[in-house]
């Protein structure tokens, strides 16, 4: 197809691409200089110093101005404490949430240091950590062998995002004090006097309203949870809880008062956990190694039980949510650690075995301790240090293999257990896999279909996407039982003005004939379509609206009965994405987004709006949330009214049809009603 003969096609407007390489120049040119106004020069750079950087682009620091971002702040401040704890020097940990939404966080270890920064002599060393970004202690193994804190950028952010904050330290007999507003130092250090029974650090913050949106505060009953949490990562640490009653809602069952301390560690975690639970065997299979020379240590707690597995995972006391190497080598020495025992027991369906067999029924903690760990993100979600890997398989693998053969009586039974998830697994792809066939009986999927595992066909959709990335996003935001993804790269051809031999010779089409299972034009079956609802998703520009409407070609001309019987339909992904404290909204496109700045945001401060670029950019989660959850998202029917069937079918042959002339008629009688497009 030639560019001349399609409508949506101008060499002017298309951008440089593998698909569209730069000319390759074929001797050298004069070229006319084209004057362009002065309005941007070195006046317009604007560098930001000190901790303005943190207040401009909060989310870049903690993940955005949620409430999970608000907690965050609790988060660093505890961790730096948990830190001097796991080094040796604190023994205890208080912490105060006060009726005025001041968050107290108090420990005995050695205290900030106070004294002048050989680099800025004219501040403290205290000073200097509180104001400046990549500033602390941690960079160098000597002070902190292992931290949860490797950036110097923790404690930092929590003061330039707080209203206000004021350290106390306590050092050398002397108590010393400073004062913080929004990142500001109120005041140099001051020496308050003395203290004889004092030792350690306390930091009192209150969150910054400017930041997290007005009523923004913390939530008792959260910030327990972290507290505890922490108290069962180290033995060694007594956590003292406090709370204003004032700050307790008559539903509220977090006390008053409280203090944990877990000898025990995550053993009692996990026994605490699983309370309710049927175990596979009673003992909980816990240990941990001590570190030695250059290697971590690692502490692990699991239990198997009638119910989903989990795995919580921490790094040097800092929760790992999203997983990460030490989690795959904890998953690989459970693994290796039970087929091995199959293997001596003589039990031959031990190789069927998978690591999803093992875990799905697992409950499991994790810590590991381990120097200059590497995390993707600065919210640390993710532990991405490769040696953590080999650390806690052999530190797992070996303990496990010895609590295996101690017990063969639980051992065997484990054994039974984790074999009949694996034959379950298999006997249900295998009816997948039979069900999921249709009138065409050797049905060949295309590769790159994500499909669902429903059996049937009703309830479930196949959303069809442009290019890996946005269907990479959007086989992890699916539905896995219910929906299904068909990934198709770039614009597919137009059928409207090619050829049949063209037609049966694409294979993106021919993928997705084979996909739907339903045939095409006479040959069409709707018993045999595979899903009840066909979505298609594309981006919300230019690009997304011609590959939804040369899809919307195909399925009128070979499939006009799957539109007719109200299969098809377009997804509503949005263009925008709003933000003030803690309220998120999306818009579809700029008349939306200008709606709810009028009606949602007016007048209540800065919003953040951030721009989507396609479906690929979006997180999993934000591209369910919006455009894949039936409960939330909005879609479009595709629809033929009976009485405009002649109508279409003109439109149709018009635009996308093999006769320029037609389309060149249609601009020039409907050039009025566009409208220029500054992008």
């Amino acid at each position: 197809m030639s560019a001349k003969d399609d409508l949506f096609a101008g060499n002017a407007a298309r951008p440089l691409t593998q698909d569209n390489p730069a000319p390759v120049p074929q001797k050298q040119r004069s070229v006319t200089p084209v004057s362009v106004p002065d309005d941007y020069s070195a006046a317009d750079i604007e560098v930001l110093e000190g901790l303005e950087p943190v207040r401009r682009r909060p989310g870049m620091y903690i993940g955005g101005t949620d409430e999970k971002a608000l907690h965050h702040l609790f988060a660093e401040v505890i961790d730096n404490s948990m830190d001097e704890a796991v080094a040796g020097h604190a023994t205890w940990i208080d912490v105060a949430l006060s009726a005025d939404g001041f968050l107290s966080v108090t420990d005995n270890g050695r205290g900030i240091p106070v004294d002048p920064h050989p680099k800025f002599k004219d501040k403290s060393a205290l000073e200097v950590i509180m104001t400046t970004l990549h500033a602390g202690g941690k960079f160098d193994s000597k002070v902190y062998e292992t931290s949860g804190g490797l950036h110097g950028v923790g404690i930092s952010v929590v003061n330039a995002l707080s209203e206000e904050l004021v350290v106390e330290i306590a050092r050398s007999r002397k108590l010393y004090r400073q004062t913080f507003r929004r990142g500001q130092p109120q005041g140099a250090l001051e020496l308050i006097g003395d203290t004889q029974n004092r030792r350690g650090t306390l930091v009192r913050f209150k969150p910054d309203e400017q930041i997290f949106g007005k009523g923004a505060k913390f939530q008792p009953a959260r910030l327990l949870k972290m507290a505890r949490s922490k108290a069962y990562l180290f033995g060694g640490v007594e956590i003292r809880w406090r709370c204003d009653p004032a700050m307790l809602s008559e539903k509220d069952e977090t006390p008053a008062e409280a203090v944990f301390h877990f000898p025990g560690g995550l053993r009692d975690f996990l026994a605490e956990k699983l309370t309710k639970e049927r175990r596979v065997v009673e003992e909980v299979f816990a240990g941990r190694t001590d570190k030695t020379g250059k290697h971590g240590s690692v502490e692990w707690a699991v239990s198997w039980f009638a119910g989903d597995g989990f795995v919580n995972s921490y790094c040097n006391t800092v929760p790992t949510p999203e997983g990460g190497t030490h989690e795959a080598g904890f998953r690989y020495a459970l693994l290796r650690g039970l087929k091995a025992y199959g293997e001596l027991t003589n039990n031959k369906k031990a190789a069927i075995i998978t690591g999803d067999d093992v875990m799905t029924s697992a409950g499991g903690m994790l810590s590991v301790f381990i120097r200059e760990p590497e995390f993707v993100g600065q919210t640390k979600d993710r532990l991405a240090t490769n040696e953590a890997t080999r650390i806690t398989e052999t530190a797992v693998r070996d303990a496990f293999d010895h609590w295996l053969t101690a017990s063969p009586n639980q051992a065997n039974r484990l054994l039974e257990w984790v074999l009949d998830r694996a034959e379950e697994r298999l006997r249900r792809r295998q009816e997948k896999d039979v069900a999921r066939k249709t009138a065409v009986r050797k049905l060949r999927l295309p590769g790159k279909l994500a499909d669902c595992s429903a059996n049937q066909s009703e309830g479930t959709e196949l959303f069809i996407v442009e290019g890996d990335s946005a269907g990479g996003s959007a086989k992890q935001a699916r539905n896995r039982a219910k929906q299904a993804v068909l990934p198709l790269r770039g614009k597919i051809l137009n059928v409207a003005n090619a050829g049949r031999d063209k037609l049966v010779a694409n294979q993106q089409l021919s993928d997705l004939v084979q996909a739907l299972g339903c045939g095409t034009r006479s040959h069409y079956k709707d018993a045999d379509l595979r899903y009840e609802k066909i979505i298609i998703m594309t981006d919300a520009d230019v690009d997304g609206a011609h590959i939804a409407s040369l899809l919307i070609t195909f399925f009128y001309r070979e499939m006009p009965e799957l539109i007719r019987l109200g299969h098809l339909y377009l997804a509503v992904p949005p263009l925008y994405r709003l933000s003030q404290g803690g309220k998120t909204l999306y818009a579809r496109d700029d008349a939306h987004k200008d709606e709810l700045m009028e009606t949602e945001f007016k007048g209540r401060g800065k919003v953040e709006i951030g721009r989507f670029k396609g479906l690929g950019e979006m997180l999993p989660a934000q591209l369910k949330e919006t455009t894949m959850d039936p409960t939330r998202r909005s879609l479009l029917k595709v629809d033929v009214a009976e009485a405009a069937i002649a109508e279409t079918n003109d439109a149709v042959e018009r635009l996308m049809g093999n006769k320029p002339e037609a389309r060149f008629r249609f601009i020039q009688e409907n050039a009025e009603f566009a409208i220029d497009l500054d992008i």
